[in-house]
């Protein structure tokens, strides 16, 4: 679907629905991407898979979709976990993997530029695990990882925290997590940005209540509450460790669904459980800390939750503003009453 189909609104409006789905179908993975990427597609079995954007078929909002054994020969009892696109397969980049089970690794994405038909081994896994989550990331980035609980870990992406690995390997483990608590949520810092936490660690003085002009994390709970937190807030830590608390909750029952780093400007596409969609503003949403339990941003149905946090990508923002830009224009152009 094209993003433009969902304009921007108020923070915690409804939204507009964003597929058809039927039962108890849930929509589980929303990206953004352009016409000619590489849609990785990763299965809970550890297989990847490639199919190119443009052969996804383009459908109204409405539309329920193509199923998956129609485009690629993935086996119908085998369930896509991840998905994300690639423009191009060099080797500064890598994919970072996450299991359901807290192992975590990284492996250089030129080895998957060639992927065969029926897929390509990605993780090597262990009984009754699944690989759940895969990011994009450079050496020397950070990584945030958080649980339903709420809890959050922070740790550098280099060779003495998280050294680079093959595709039959199955990695370490990446958070120490109490019982019956479970990973929900990563996304990857930059080098840029890991280095900006590094160096207001070194201020220990600084007021969590004060004003940020950014970094952010965003941090969404399953009842479409939501707040930005200061992304100094999160320090680094070692690998394995028990994290820190990233929000707390308003309710019991209630969890983390998203975690996602922000700057200021960003677009955001909130997505519920049933496919309704809002497209919004991160900067409406208000800056809190770590111990808040956040604003409304989404209004939800009874019986739906907040499902997932995507990012808007910067080009599709700026298309949108030309063309409100364009249209203005126009209607200038073509009124009576205007002078030239």
């Amino acid at each position: 679907m094209p993003v433009n189909e969902f304009e921007a609104t108020s923070r915690g409006t409804r939204g507009k629905a964003g597929t058809r789905s039927q039962g108890e179908e849930e929509v589980k993975k929303f990206i953004s991407c352009n016409d000619h990427d590489s849609l990785l597609l990763f299965s809970d079995r550890g297989i990847a898979y490639a199919l190119p954007a443009y052969r996804v078929p383009q459908c109204s909002r409405t539309a329920k979709g193509t199923p998956i054994v129609q485009l690629l020969p993935i086996p119908r009892e085998e369930a896509i976990t991840s998905l994300l696109s690639v423009s191009s397969f060099d080797d500064e980049n890598y994919l970072l993997m996450l299991t359901r089970g807290g192992y975590i690794k990284r492996t250089p994405l030129s080895a998957f530029s060639k992927i065969r038909a029926n897929g390509l081994i990605a993780i090597g896994l262990e009984d009754g695990d699944a690989l759940t989550w895969v990011r994009l990331a450079e050496s020397g980035d950070s990584v945030l990882i958080g649980s339903k609980n709420g809890m959050t870990i922070h740790f550098r992406l280099n060779d003495s925290e998280l050294r680079p690995l093959g595709r039959s390997a199955r990695g370490v483990k990446s958070m120490n997590l109490k019982s019956g608590d479970s990973l929900v949520s990563m996304d990857v810092l930059s080098t840029e940005l890991a280095d900006h936490v590094d160096k207001s660690e070194e201020d220990e003085l600084q007021d969590e209540s004060s004003e940020s002009e950014g970094p952010w994390v965003l941090v969404a709970s399953a009842s479409g509450l939501g707040k930005r937190v200061p992304m100094t807030q999160f320090r680094l830590q070692k690998r394995a460790g028990m994290g820190l608390r990233a929000i707390k909750f308003r309710k019991d029952g209630d969890e983390l669904v998203g975690l996602r780093v922000l700057g200021k400007g960003e677009e955001l596409l909130l997505v519920s459980e049933r496919g309704v969609i809002v497209r919004t503003s991160a900067d409406k949403i208000s800056q809190q800390s770590r111990a808040a339990t956040g604003v409304r941003i989404q209004k939800l149905d009874n019986g739906d939750k907040l499902s997932d946090v995507v990012l808007v990508p910067p080009e599709q923002i700026n298309d949108g503003d030309e063309k409100e830009s364009s249209t203005t224009k126009e209607s200038l152009n073509t009124d009576p009453t205007s002078k030239n």
